[in-house]
């Protein structure tokens, strides 16, 4: 077959961080043919098309839609955003590329608490066991799949929302972690690292890679980061974990599978679960993971 077959994005309207448009924008960039995959029509499929995709869209939890996508590429990037279908979609779109696809490759975006997990576990979101099944599935199902498994990132809105919020009021970042560590990674970090596998993805195929941020440390410490960055002093506050979620979490209104994941993220956090660091962003892009001031550098708007 044509190298000219394009490769799938799924995701790629948007969502926390934006992953897949990244993808995209950093395919098409080198040239290769790219198939994004929106779940509607809108300014975000529009400006997908103005930098040369061919824009599908469709709901990943129906087979044919999926089929549809999928038909004719030759590798996929499967991405999604924390969602309550999430689980029907990664199952439907591991037996669409199993039955339907010429695939060489199958980028799976899953997660960092994934390493942690096993068939007993309790004590993860359910969005985190979802994404421990799917990667079973995906595991039996013989595609040539790769699991790119990144930690929190920094713009989940832990970081984007809530300590940002908290900093721009009173120069606190306000969360429940006590002395947990942790290790965020910049969503543009990982965008590269999937591009990257899909460029090349031959030495890639049957390999787990956990993207972390360039260093694990505590809220005190990052607070320190922070302040440097903005040049201002910025402290951190560790707030009791229930008084958190009622005056801190609850009025942002998130949908119930989203809240039971943030607030998840969170105890684990507590817990130090996120205490863990890879050089595994430098192994696929080539250069260090982002520090705040590159986080910052990003998202300018802040």
């Amino acid at each position: 077959m044509s190298d000219e077959r394009p490769i799938l994005v799924t995701g790629a309207a948007g969502g926390v961080g934006a992953v897949g448009r990244t993808v995209v924008e950093l395919l098409r960039r080198t040239g290769l043919p790219v198939r994004a995959l929106v779940h509607r029509e809108d300014e975000r499929a529009e400006a997908l098309r103005a930098v040369g995709a061919e824009v599908v869209v469709g709901d990943l939890s129906r087979a044919p839609d999926v089929v549809r996508a999928v038909e004719g590429c030759r590798r996929m990037y499967f991405g999604m955003s924390v969602s309550p279908e999430y689980l029907e979609a990664s199952l439907t779109t591991a037996m669409v590329a199993r039955r339907y696809g010429e695939l060489d490759a199958f980028v799976n975006m899953s997660q960092m608490t994934v390493s942690q997990m096993d068939l007993m576990s309790t004590e993860e979101s359910v969005h985190q066991r979802y994404h421990w099944l799917a990667e079973q599935a995906l595991n039996w199902s013989g595609v040539p799949v790769v699991h790119v498994r990144p930690t929190v990132f920094m713009e989940n809105p832990l970081f984007m929302v809530l300590a940002v919020s908290s900093i721009k009021k009173d120069g606190t970042i306000r969360l429940p972690f006590g002395s947990g560590r942790t290790s965020p990674v910049v969503a543009h970090d990982v965008a590269e690292a999937v591009a990257a596998i899909l460029r090349s993805p031959g030495a890639h195929v049957g390999k787990v890679y956990e993207l972390t941020g360039p260093r694990s440390r505590d809220l005190t410490d990052m607070a320190a980061e922070f302040s440097e960055v903005l040049d201002r002093p910025v402290t951190y506050v560790d707030v009791p974990f229930g008084e958190w979620v009622e005056q801190s979490l609850r009025p942002l209104k998130l949908p119930p599978h989203l809240f039971d994941h943030v607030v998840t993220m969170a105890r684990l956090h507590a817990k130090n679960r996120y205490d863990r660091v890879t050089a595994d962003v430098e192994l696929l892009t080539g250069r260090p993971a982002s520090d705040i001031r590159e986080f910052f550098e990003f998202h300018p708007e802040l």
